[in-house]
């Protein structure tokens, strides 16, 4: 699975890690990245290395939280692969990384490729010293300094989006800013879940201003300790996919923007090997599971 053929001019290192692209995701990765300077009308110097190579090293950052400046030897320079990844943000190719793997396992699934409905949920995770002291806060009710992330998912787990900002925003505040977000990007979408922490003016704003229903999932009766709520069990288990990466289970990053970056090459991990993972059946053939995420 691992290994590099000769043919192989994708990339120019053997494929010795699990965070590494396999063929089959490769192919799903390269479309959309963007058309190197040298081959374009105003030209550029032709890249030095391989970009499946730089794009496995932004993986191997992310899930296995190193530094940038701590890449094993046989990535390109770091300085090479934060500048891709840093572009790849400002030019927003990793929305289109994100979003058009989610559309694919949509349509696989027999849905739209836009959701009508999701779910939304906040998490609040402690700092690091590297986090900017003027974006981050403390949250009262988890007892958490640092930041918060607000996410929507579809009813499948996959991200729509995120929006990170410091843990003392509450969750109303922190959906208004991903909701306006929303509406722009996913036009279907009407209805979303959430939890007892949106009711309120939240309810009546999201309907009236942004044509979406929002429907709190409240708690079971009696219910003590934690227990899987419908519809809301779908985003607490994507923010628990998302936090295996381990650069995502601290907040290292000096803005909240490249939080929210982070989070997103998470979850197009998680995707792209949802899309191309095939399981075995018991005869050994490969059988499609367009519901599971391989991790």
């Amino acid at each position: 699975m691992y290994t590099t053929t000769a043919q192989d001019s994708s990339t120019a290192r053997p494929r010795r890690y699990p965070t590494d692209t396999t063929d089959a995701e490769w192919a799903l990765i390269e479309p959309l990245l963007p058309t190197p300077a040298c081959e374009t009308s105003s030209g550029g110097h032709p890249e030095q290395h391989p970009r499946r190579d730089v794009v496995d090293a932004i993986r191997y950052v992310i899930d296995n939280g190193c530094k940038w400046r701590g890449l094993p030897a046989d990535f390109p320079p770091w300085q090479t692969v934060y500048g891709f990844y840093n572009r790849c943000s400002r030019d927003n190719v990793v929305l289109a990384l994100r979003d058009s793997p989610r559309e694919q396992i949509r349509t696989r699934a027999g849905r739209h490729h836009q959701p009508s409905a999701g779910v939304i949920d906040s998490q609040s995770v402690r700092a690091a010293e590297t986090a900017g002291r003027d974006t981050r806060g403390y949250d009262a009710g988890k007892k958490v300094n640092g930041r918060k992330r607000h996410i929507t998912t579809d009813t499948l787990g996959l991200l729509l989006g995120v929006c990170v900002t410091g843990a003392h925003v509450t969750d109303r505040r922190g959906a208004e800013l991903l909701l306006r977000y929303l509406r722009k990007t996913q036009q279907r979408l009407s209805l979303l879940w959430a939890d007892a922490g949106y009711a309120g003016r939240l309810i009546t704003w999201a309907d009236t201003a942004l044509g979406i229903t929002l429907h709190i999932v409240r708690k079971i009766t009696g219910q003590i300790g934690s227990q899987a709520l419908p519809r809301r069990w779908v985003v607490e288990r994507t923010l628990s996919w998302i936090t295996q990466a381990r650069r995502t289970i601290r907040d290292y990053e000096r803005l909240p923007a490249h939080s929210e970056t982070v989070i997103n090459w998470a979850a197009i991990t998680l995707m792209t090997r949802q899309l191309t993972h095939q399981p075995r059946s018991k005869t050994g053939t490969e059988v499609p599971h367009p519901h599971r995420c391989a991790r």
